[in-house]
């Protein structure tokens, strides 16, 4: 029956639950230095900053074995836990309900759905991504020359918290887990790059300050990732963040409205 899987088929799932590969990644970044301000205001509790208050930004297209071909992109900034430094997720925009399910649930990725593209035209390439009308996202990047195949490692620190559901603050405690990628490229190539970042009541990029870039670039590859549980933070603590992350449900609010002037 297909609303109750199998032994067989809870098998191949959790197989690919614990493996999940992304194929012909096309990925373009920027980094740019912020606030210390703002990344304090940002991070939530047991995290503390990391290095440089820095945020990356990046949009991509992917393949994978798990939720089909996607568009993603992501905005992350340096941070610790204990001895452990990752990126920590701010916010992610996905093109399909498939990427956005399957990082929700099983990393606890800050997942939305948006309309995203990665264009390239000669030495060109322009990302962006729109959200209710807005585009969030204006990224163009000039690239240079390709530095060759190369293997590297990145980590990424999510946290899985759901509102309780009466609507009084969270069912349980966040859970904070690392999501770990081994990367295998076969392209990389810097670039100099522009940024715009605008905002809705939903999705506030617009307050992020951009002080200054200091990287960019494009890479073509696979990645395969693994994560796992690290730590919890405290239903209480995490619940203004966990709302953040979120849109703004009263803004949304068309009760009052006829449905003709509601949809407009």
């Amino acid at each position: 029956m297909a609303f109750v899987k199998t032994a067989e088929e809870i098998a191949a799932i959790e197989q690919v639950l614990r493996t999940p590969r992304f194929t012909g990644a096309r990925r373009a970044h920027l980094s740019f230095l912020t606030t210390e301000d703002f990344i304090e205001q940002v991070l939530p509790p047991g995290l503390t900053p990391g290095a440089q208050p820095m945020v990356t930004v990046t949009i991509g297209e992917f393949g994978s074995n798990c939720v089909g071909d996607f568009a993603g992109a992501t905005i992350s900034m340096p941070a610790r836990y204990g001895e452990i430094e990752a990126a920590y997720v701010l916010t992610m925009f996905m093109s399909t309900d498939h990427a956005i399910i399957f990082g929700r649930d099983l990393f606890g990725e800050p997942k939305k759905q948006a309309a995203i593209e990665l264009k390239m035209i000669g030495n060109q390439l322009h990302g962006t991504v729109d959200r209710g009308g807005v585009r969030l996202i204006d990224l163009s990047l000039s690239l240079g020359e390709d530095s060759g195949p190369a293997r590297s490692q990145a980590a990424t620190f999510n946290i899985k918290a759901q509102p309780s559901v009466d609507g009084h603050g969270l069912e349980a405690d966040a859970v904070l887990t690392i999501a770990e990628f081994d990367n295998d490229l076969r392209l990389n190539r810097a670039a100099q790059g522009t940024l715009i970042l605008a905002g809705t009541v939903h999705d506030p990029l617009n307050e992020i300050p951009i002080q200054e870039i200091v990287a960019a670039g494009y890479i073509e590859g696979d990645l395969t990732a693994r994560a796992r549980a690290i730590g919890s933070i405290p239903a209480a603590d995490f619940a203004p963040y966990a709302h953040g992350r979120l849109d703004y449900w009263p803004a949304l609010d068309t009760s009052g409205q006829p449905a003709k002037e509601a949809a407009e």
